[in-house]
């Protein structure tokens, strides 16, 4: 079968066949590395085992050669390590000798292969050999290791050979195999019996997400998503109802837009059409109730082109097709020209502006954008500043770090539950006594333009004290020139 076959059934296989396969994939390995270690190489890694161990005890018995306790340490290694040990001078003649096998070893029972073993031991380069050599009087393996012994001048004064029985292991072996056949039915039958219970723990929850997040892709946003079974499947609850209440607040704000739009679209249209309608068929020849027509027209076809241009612009600033146009400002000089600008039409359209600077200040930003920022703040707070006193506040205040610019108005303020909905599309709020002038999308913009500054803004407000919305620029090193 081809890798690609092979993913593709992997696709289609359900999340509790799978848990079923891993657990019966674990389970056979486990048969295969106990069957090939405990089995196949037990012989293998005893011998192994068995020569690792004499070779250190016989290392370790030479580096004691020649002192006080040698006697001692040698019957010690031969009782703790199952093996003869004999001791020659350099001619070759026995000095000391520990035989726990009555004289029936190799070292002591008149072998000839003991003289070639000597014969090769003496004329090695390492000094040390090891071999495997059979007893004929025993009727088993012996493991034979030979080392020189040195004085401290490097001159050889003798030699020390150790001689271990090597066990057989057909019997041991044949009793592993069966332990090996019982240990994997018992590892077969706890891997159905968990690999079922694992599937059932962490398959259920996640059937369930995905059932209701089918419901959820068909539009029906009342759907739940219940975790269960581990702490991702939790996550992944948590993220999918998170997503699903977003997605029903994004259905209903397009429903709002969709409806706000065709309000806003459809109020000037019929007028526009309407007035057309007068002047053709009523005042076409009246110059002055034709230019007082003609005005309404201009007036809602500027009211239609505003509300088109402020979508198109919140659509690229969303969608970062409008990029940034950075440049070093004194946002103290800005914030003066604005004030400016208002204080001249402020007389006629009824408010006053109250403008308070601080030092000059530079700041990185998109001047352009930020000075729309601020313009839409002063004209929200137009809109919604108490009709008796009709009082907007612009203060520039500079920080360490930042300069913070508010702009506040005295009007009915805004409840706690709404304002983190005040920078939505389309919103107004609902506490306010007369007709508020504007497209509903000036917030929207506002919010989308600090967003790609990335700095902070928000809003503070009090029932019946007004409200104070406020952002936060970067200050930069670069010092403002002097006039």
């Amino acid at each position: 079968m081809s890798i690609r076959k092979l993913l593709s059934l992997n696709q289609n296989l359900t999340i509790r066949v799978k848990i079923w396969l891993f657990f019966m994939m674990l389970v056979c390995i486990v048969f295969i590395l106990m069957w090939t270690f405990q089995v196949l190489m037990l012989g293998q890694f005893y011998e192994i085992m068995k020569e690792s161990s004499v070779t250190r005890a016989t290392r370790k018995l030479a580096q004691s050669y020649q002192t006080e306790q040698f006697d001692e340490k040698l019957l010690d290694a031969a009782l703790r390590n199952d093996m003869c040990i004999e001791v020659l001078n350099e001619d070759g003649m026995e000095t000391h000798y520990e035989c726990l096998f009555s004289g029936n070893c190799l070292l002591h029972n008149g072998s000839p292969d003991m003289y070639f073993f000597f014969t090769e031991l003496q004329q090695s380069r390492s000094g040390e050999i090891c071999r495997t050599l059979y007893n004929e009087t025993m009727q088993s393996n012996m493991l034979i290791y030979g080392t020189t012994l040195h004085d401290r001048y490097g001159q050889v004064t003798g030699y020390l050979l150790t001689n271990a029985r090597l066990v057989p292991v057909h019997a041991t072996r044949q009793i592993l195999q069966q332990m090996t056949m019982m240990i994997t039915v018992l590892l077969m039958i706890a891997g159905v019996v968990l690999s079922a219970y694992a599937a059932e723990h962490l398959g259920t929850p996640i059937n369930r997400l995905n059932s209701s997040a089918r419901r959820l892709a068909q539009g029906d946003y009342t759907a739940q998503f219940e975790g269960g079974g581990c702490a991702e499947v939790d996550d992944l609850a948590e993220t999918l109802t998170y997503a699903n209440h977003e997605l029903s607040r994004t259905e209903e704000m397009q429903r709002d837009l969709v409806a706000n739009v065709s309000h806003d679209m459809r109020t000037p249209l019929t007028m526009m059409k309407a007035y057309a309608e007068m002047i053709r068929d009523l005042s076409g020849d009246n110059p002055v109730k034709r230019e007082q027509h003609l005005n309404v027209i201009i007036e809602e076809t500027d009211r239609l082109s505003l509300l088109v241009n402020d979508m198109l612009d919140l659509s690229k600033l969303e969608s970062g097709t409008q990029g940034l146009e950075l440049q070093h400002i004194d946002i103290s000089e800005k914030m003066c020209e604005i004030a400016a600008r208002y204080e001249g039409i402020s007389e006629r359209m009824g408010y006053h502006l109250y403008f308070t600077g601080d030092a000059p200040c530079m700041v990185c930003c998109d001047s352009g954008k930020i000075e729309r920022v601020i313009c839409n703040l002063l004209n929200n707070a137009i809109n919604y500043t108490s009709k008796e006193d009709r009082k907007v506040f612009l203060r520039q205040i500079n920080r360490p770090d930042c300069v913070r610019i508010e702009v506040s108005d005295t009007g009915d303020g805004i409840e706690e539950d709404k304002i983190k909905l005040i920078f939505d599309k389309y919103y107004r709020s609902e506490n306010h006594k007369r007709e508020v002038v504007g497209t509903g999308l000036g917030l929207s913009i506002v919010k989308a333009i600090l967003k790609l500054h990335n700095y902070n803004y928000g809003v503070n407000s009090k029932i019946g004290e007004g409200s104070t919305f406020w952002f936060e620029l970067t200050r930069t090193e670069e010092q403002p020139p002097v006039m």
